[in-house]
């Protein structure tokens, strides 16, 4: 009978953060974070971007092991059509999912005029 994995992630970041890098950091920092995509829907916008921050956080916690081992642009999230978040594991997150057997992805993101929040949980079967 297969087990049932259930992993979560939280994080939180002060949106300020972002409001004080400097324009030659800042451009740096998001072309290695974010991906294209992220970029391009986020509109620059620094509560967008601080929410998307903390979901890649939040997966990297889920997944038990940190930016680092896995990479800024291995978890993208996108609005979904309703324009609710949708996280895809790419490169070393999509394969560490994988071997964990975490399959499916809810994540909530949330913030005030100072703090970003992003909620994760993931779930999935593992066969014995």
């Amino acid at each position: 009978m297969p087990r049932v994995v259930l992993r979560t992630g939280i994080d939180l970041l002060e949106i300020d953060r972002l409001n004080s890098l400097a324009p030659s950091i800042r451009a740096r920092f998001l072309r290695r974070v974010f991906t294209e995509k992220e970029l391009e829907q986020s509109k620059n916008s620094n509560p967008t971007l601080a929410g998307l921050f903390c979901v890649k956080e939040a997966v990297s916690k889920a997944l038990g092991c940190g930016i680092g081992n896995i990479g800024w642009k291995d978890i993208e999230t996108l609005a979904d059509p309703q324009g609710a978040p949708c996280v895809t594991l790419l490169g070393n997150a999509a394969q560490l999912a994988e071997e964990i057997g975490l399959s499916t992805w809810a994540v909530s993101i949330s913030h005030t005029k100072l703090l970003a929040v992003a909620s994760v949980t993931a779930c999935g079967l593992i066969p014995d």
